[in-house]
């Protein structure tokens, strides 16, 4: 069961693009048609079109934040060290993220973390420190997780579709097959464009 988290939206504030990294940003890790995390910075690789999408969703004036549950980490098959460098290298290949929240909780236990996908808790919490507007962002991710994050926070939703071994629990605002077509969603809509810089 998802814990209960109280609702920071900040009306009026800006609007992000809150993007999952494994899957959506960055080439996952193949294994019986299921997505693992690179396991280092020399397995990281970004997909094609991601880095111009996100300078194109920038320059549109949205604040981007990266959310990611690494559970490896609480399960002690990755270390944070690693995961902080992966992280450090995808700042350094895409200026345009203001920020990057991870959850290292397993998933494992009987209270899960608030912060651990499909719970709003990291959104919740970038809402507060870059006084977002989660009614006027998006959530872009490949895993149900994430859209049901992205709902759950009171944000559009963006899936795109790899074809994993994995049923959607929560139906997406949009289905895509590439991030630049989820880049080409979000800039094309006109009902919630960010405020003008």
């Amino acid at each position: 069961m998802t814990p209960p988290v109280i609702n920071p939206v900040l009306k009026e504030g800006r609007c992000a693009i809150f993007l999952d990294r494994d899957g959506t940003l960055n080439i996952p890790i193949i294994r019986n048609k299921r997505p693992f995390p690179p396991t280092s910075v020399a397995e990281f690789q970004l997909l094609p079109g991601v880095r111009e999408g996100c300078k194109a969703l920038a320059d549109a004036g949205y604040v981007l934040v990266v959310v990611t549950n690494q559970p490896d980490v609480g399960r002690g098959s990755q270390t944070k060290l690693t995961v902080e460098e992966i992280n450090c290298k995808l700042q350094q290949l895409i200026p345009q993220i203001a920020h990057v929240e991870v959850c290292y909780d397993s998933g494992q236990g009987e209270s899960p973390s608030e912060f651990r996908k499909p719970a709003p808790g990291m959104l919740f919490r970038a809402a507060r420190r870059f006084n977002l507007d989660l009614t006027r962002s998006w959530m872009i991710g490949d895993r149900w997780r994430d859209i049901d994050c992205g709902v759950a926070a009171g944000c559009r939703t963006i899936f795109l579709d790899w074809g994993y071994h994995e049923e959607l629990k929560q139906k997406p605002n949009f289905m895509v097959r590439s991030f630049p077509e989820a880049v080409h969603i979000v800039t094309s809509d006109h009902k919630n464009k960010p405020n003008p810089k």
